[in-house]
């Protein structure tokens, strides 16, 4: 039901009520269409209410939104969430008598009207200024009083309403408005996650790969204190998380040896992801990494190092895993009385069987509550979940609700390569971070649309941008040569404030088992793969360097942390896409030029909408190149070229933005998420 004027398409908003999505220190920005009859100024009222905590728990800020320059319709505002937890938000629409009566004055003196004509005009205008001094602190009041007084005096008309058109008096009833016909707007909800959630580096490596090799060069299966050991070098690259595949014990039937054979050799370890044997399941470690002790230890170092673990919850198990015979009916049991594997035809998964959520759900739910809950209380604060889109969206609703109720710390990573009614569903019931199809757009075309489109969609899901996976090896990896590994992790390092890497990136791991395939020649999820990552560094063989550059830029440039606020620019080369991000709060600009191409130079001219970046036409400024440290001048019209065995990307940060010109560059629209 419409009130006494109009609030429309308040955004953000998701249609099925689920909360929109923010983290710490993220700048939400907040937009809705107020409209009424006739020609009388309206206006709107940004509200937020915070968690108890927060610093405007006890009183809600109101925010004056702004109108859009090009749509006065649309109102707009921000806010800076201050700490985790539910936050509120409420637009209230109101009639501006003050600016209706200011418009009407200036416009009617600029026809040429006198003072008799203005008579009622000075009057209710000083009326209305009595009024607005009520709102004002004791100290100010004398400042409407006396506007009031000028109207009312004689003499020139535009001596006497000048001192209510100046800039101190506006800024004054801006922060004190005259309201008049409020109309409250319904109270809307952010979920707000602690900044990680948004603003995180990833590295994925396997434990049992860091045991190196013995003096016969036959790889040694690796611990969690080799583990520990090969953290230092993750955090020298500058990452936040670093993943794991599944650390517990492995399941001996069907096993898969080496390239996912069905022929495993009597050395061969078998595949993480079939959890489970005789030395327990979900909530046990592999007996050659070490035990629980030993894993606390190396949850104690990589907090020394500033790193976070991310474990997999793969709910899957081996034939052989306790639940297989203890719990029969987590399982689906066939007419033979077998248990049903994973099967994704042609694929067959015979080393795991699928959990049934409908057979024995109370059951499924406690149990798996019980073991993420294990990993929480010996200190994992993220999980990457594999393959949530095989599991009902109601279960994990409620797991990570569950979780939440307790520890809203903890972030859970959605592994759903998938449709994006599903990517994006699983990403509304409470996904921290979402895989997404990346690592499969690889034109000017394909990577614009995808950042434009996870862009206008942050406030339903956080991408992570991960450049490979031990299931993915893109095409454009296999034969793109080694400047391709660079292009693709300057992309995802600046596209999304959130990225990830497997560990053989770095040393530019391209072989396919097979033309065709996007797995890995002897692919690490079936045999051990230590790496020489020191001797390949010392070789200048490694990229490392680079990925550890990367992730400084990130996180000495606010733009890169901040996820809505991507603009495009034109260069008349479809080799070369620019790219642009600003943070509105610190005025921190960052221009991104990357060349697709991995083999060729390629040159282009650039031409820049100012606008996006907040200058002025014409404006000319000092670029900064974060990679190398080249300063150019650049206006509108610029020319580039990146050559691969030197540049494939300038990574350009700009000088601070004034105050003045941050705000507008703050209102994002943000698509409401269509079911």
């Amino acid at each position: 039901m419409i009130g006494r004027l109009g609030i429309d398409d308040v955004r953000p908003q998701l249609l099925d009520r689920n909360p929109a999505k923010a983290v710490v220190g993220e700048i939400v920005p907040v937009s809705a269409v107020v409209w009424r009859e006739g020609h009388d100024a309206i206006a709107a009222t940004l509200n937020v209410h915070g968690p108890e905590d927060s610093a405007v728990a006890a009183e809600p800020i109101h925010i004056h939104m702004r109108p859009t320059p090009n749509n006065q319709d649309q109102a707009n505002a921000f806010f800076v969430p201050d700490v985790p937890g539910d936050w509120t938000f409420r637009v209230d629409a109101w009639s501006d008598p003050m600016a209706t009566w200011r418009h009407a004055i200036t416009t009617k003196i600029e026809a040429g009207q006198d003072a008799d004509e203005l008579y009622n005009d000075f009057e209710h205008g000083a009326q209305l200024f009595e009024r607005a001094a009520e709102n004002l602190p004791e100290a100010e009041k004398n400042t409407f009083f006396d506007v009031a007084k000028s109207l009312r005096n004689g003499g020139d008309v535009r001596a006497r309403v000048a001192p209510a058109l100046t800039a101190s008096v506006s800024q004054l009833l801006e922060l004190h408005p005259l309201r008049e016909l409020v109309t409250m707007g319904e109270n809307l909800q952010v979920r707000v996650e602690r900044r990680e959630a948004l603003v995180n580096s990833w590295y994925e490596l396997f434990p049992r790969s860091t045991g190196g090799w013995d003096d016969h060069g036959t790889p040694v299966h690796g611990t969690f204190a080799t583990t520990a050991n090969a953290l230092d070098r993750v955090a020298r690259m500058g990452f936040d998380t670093v993943y794991f595949p599944p650390i517990h014990p492995i399941g001996e039937i069907n096993r898969k040896g080496r390239n996912n054979t069905l022929t495993p050799e009597p050395h061969d370890v078998g595949s993480p992801w079939a959890i489970g044997s005789a030395d327990g399941g979900h909530d046990a470690t592999h007996p050659r990494l070490g035990t629980i002790e030993d894993f606390k230890a190396l949850v104690a170092r990589a907090r020394e190092l500033n790193l976070e673990i991310a474990l997999d919850l793969a709910l899957q198990a081996a034939p052989d895993h306790p639940w297989a015979k203890e719990h029969r009916d987590f399982f689906t049991v066939l007419a033979d009385g077998t248990i049903a594997y994973a099967e994704n035809p042609p694929k067959k998964y015979q080393d795991i069987y699928p959990l049934n959520f409908d057979n024995a759900p109370e059951k499924i739910y406690e149990e798996i509550y019980r073991v993420v809950m294990f990993w929480v209380d010996l200190g994992v604060t993220t999980f990457r979940v594999d393959n949530p889109h095989t599991k009902p969206a109601n279960f994990w609703q409620w797991l990570i609700d569950s979780v939440h109720e307790t520890n809203p710390e903890v972030i859970f990573l959605a592994e759903a390569f998938t449709r994006p009614a599903r990517l994006y569903g699983l990403a509304k019931i409470g996904f921290s971070q979402s895989y997404t199809y990346f690592t499969w757009k690889v034109s000017k075309a394909e990577l614009t649309e995808f950042a434009t489109e996870i862009s206008r969609m942050a406030d339903v899901c956080r991408p992570n941008l991960f450049v490979n996976t031990p299931d993915i090896l893109h095409a454009s990896l296999q034969h793109g040569g080694r400047a391709m590994f660079a292009i693709r992790a300057a992309l995802a390092a600046t596209m999304s404030p959130v990225w990830g890497v497997y560990s053989g990136y770095e040393l530019f791991e391209h072989e396919a088992v097979k033309p065709g395939s996007e797995e890995y020649l002897d692919s690490e999820k079936f045999e051990l793969r230590p790496r020489d990552f020191e001797g390949a560094l010392e070789r200048g063989d490694s990229l490392e360097d680079y990925i550890a550059l990367l992730n400084q830029i990130r996180r000495a440039n606010p733009a890169l942390q901040q996820l809505r606020n991507i603009s495009f620019h034109e260069a008349d080369n479809d080799h070369i896409i620019v790219y642009s991000k600003v943070d509105a709060l610190t005025g921190n600009t960052v221009l991104v030029v990357v060349n697709l191409d991995s083999r060729s130079a390629r040159e282009a001219t650039v031409r820049l909408d100012l606008a996006a970046l907040g200058l002025e036409p014409g404006a000319q400024f000092e670029v900064r190149d974060a990679i190398t440290g080249a300063r150019y001048l650049w206006s509108d019209t610029n020319f580039v070229r990146l050559e691969p065995l030197r540049d494939v990307a300038h990574i350009f940060v700009l000088p601070e933005l004034p105050a003045a010109h941050r705000e507008r560059l703050a209102w994002r629209d943000i698509t409401t998420y269509r079911a």
